[in-house]
């Protein structure tokens, strides 16, 4: 059995999905942080794991090819990125490869899984950005991210991933919380002010939204503070005070306050106008999405009167971006606030054959297949965990032709496929889109037909 402080001598056979390079000693799996498929080397083991150990190198007696210095000064500490040590072009034959490894394992190795659609900079990509704050020994405010496996944070000055302006944002609210003396949130005490800051951007619009997470419902000196950021960026268009009062993982509780503006932002995709809340689905990568959503409607043969469901649709934005080729379409959404989103995006858009529904996606094609009601195509573009047997047994039950399954995470959605060929339905081919460089995860998406018997 190894023990944390060990040293060991590895060679890393495969990646798993968090880039952790993957090494067998004896029957032990050893996960080894920031090493690449057929590397050796040595390794200290830091902790254990229920399904193996971790390990940091020490040094490498063989190196990849594709290895590179990392380009941020913050990558040993902070788990946000997993592979700013490896060549992008090598990054996605990496999440190519562990996608074809995973449909060989559920006996799907007959679809065809194409390149990976990469941006040519991927970097500064992202839309959104959670930080939270600590006070240093010297009393100073820092702000940055949570450390992977933990809940400290681990202090920044740029993010690769970030826009420049969405960071000189956080180090204002950073002077401005010191100027007015709000206190950053401490978990463990559970006393402070200042638990988390929530930004978001539209890409086309350039509007930003600021949601400040706290404890309570008392700000000191809010007014003051508000408008000291707001005129620092002219950018930020609304900002929101979110209240979480409870002991959780979870960043945004469910109380809102707007401090300024009109409680959201604007964006443009694909030719459509969305309105965006602080709680409300929209993807972190605004280039990569209009490829993956272009991408999955052109997989669609359709003849112009097809009834579509669009399920956990969120703002709307592939119901919409669809809504003129089709009959009619209804999305499915169970969070409120996006549903509310969605129908004032209709409204704006001028989009008057889609209706939205606030309701669990399951239960809504339960009942609606009891119904026998009936849908041509459905779109279907669920959470990390995957869809559900009830979700796909009504879809089975509705002899729904065309099915396009967006997915986040490729193993859930490899799962599924395996439970919709049992019910009929095969696909071909999977694409493979680049929406979160510099770490291992890849959106999929692919088309299910229902074969005729």
């Amino acid at each position: 059995m190894l023990k944390t402080n060990q040293r060991v001598t590895f060679q890393i056979r495969e990646m798993a999905d968090h880039g952790y390079g993957v090494a067998y000693i004896g029957k032990d799996r050893l996960y080894v942080k920031q090493a690449l498929i057929g590397e050796r080397g040595s390794a200290v083991i830091t902790k254990k794991l229920k399904q193996g150990y971790v390990g940091e190198v020490v040094c490498l007696h063989l190196q990849d090819a594709h290895r590179v210095k990392s380009p941020c000064v913050h990558y040993q500490s902070c788990g946000s990125c997993h592979l700013l040590h490896c060549a992008y072009e090598r990054q996605l034959s990496l999440k190519r490869d562990m996608v074809c490894g995973w449909l060989k394992q559920a006996h799907l190795q007959s679809i065809c899984v194409r390149d990976v659609v990469g941006m040519e900079h991927p970097y500064a990509y992202r839309n959104k950005v959670i930080v939270g704050f600590y006070k240093d020994k010297k009393r100073k405010i820092q702000v940055g991210f949570y450390e992977e496996f933990s809940h400290r944070i681990i202090p920044y000055q740029h993010c690769l991933l970030h826009e420049e302006v969405m960071d000189e944002i956080v180090h204002k609210i950073v002077q401005l919380m010191a100027q007015f003396r709000i206190e950053p949130y401490e978990e463990d005490r559970r006393r402070g002010f200042l638990r988390h800051v929530l930004l978001r951007k539209g890409t086309v619009t350039e509007e930003i939204m600021v949601v400040l997470v706290c404890a309570g419902t008392v700000f000191p000196g809010r007014k003051s503070f508000v408008q000291a950021l707001s005129k620092s960026f002219p950018q930020v268009k609304t900002i929101i005070q979110n209240v979480n009062t409870r002991k959780t993982s979870v960043v945004l509780g469910e109380q809102e306050q707007v401090l300024y503006g009109k409680g959201y932002i604007e964006d443009v995709l694909l030719g459509h106008r969305y309105r965006i809340s602080s709680k409300s689905f929209y993807q972190i990568n605004h280039q990569q999405c209009e490829v993956l959503y272009q991408k999955a409607l052109s997989l669609l043969k359709l003849r112009g009167n097809e009834r579509v469901l669009d399920a956990y649709c969120g703002i709307g934005t592939i119901g919409m971006s669809i809504a003129e080729k089709v009959g009619s379409v209804v999305g499915v959404e169970s969070n409120q606030k996006a549903v509310n989103d969605a129908k004032e995006n209709a409204q704006r858009n001028h989009v008057k054959n889609i209706r939205f529904v606030c309701d669990d996606a399951s239960d809504f094609m339960r009942r609606a297949a009891k119904e026998r009601q009936h849908f041509d195509v459905i779109l279907m573009d669920p959470p990390r965990s995957g869809s559900t047997k009830e979700f796909m047994d009504a879809c089975a039950m509705m002899k729904a032709k065309q099915i396009v399954y967006v997915s986040c995470d490729p193993r859930t959605q490899i799962n599924d496929l395996t439970y919709f060929r049992s019910l009929g339905y095969c696909c071909d081919e999977m694409t493979l889109v680049d929406m979160f460089p510099n770490t291992m995860y890849v959106e999929t998406v692919v088309m299910l037909q229902r074969r005729t018997m």
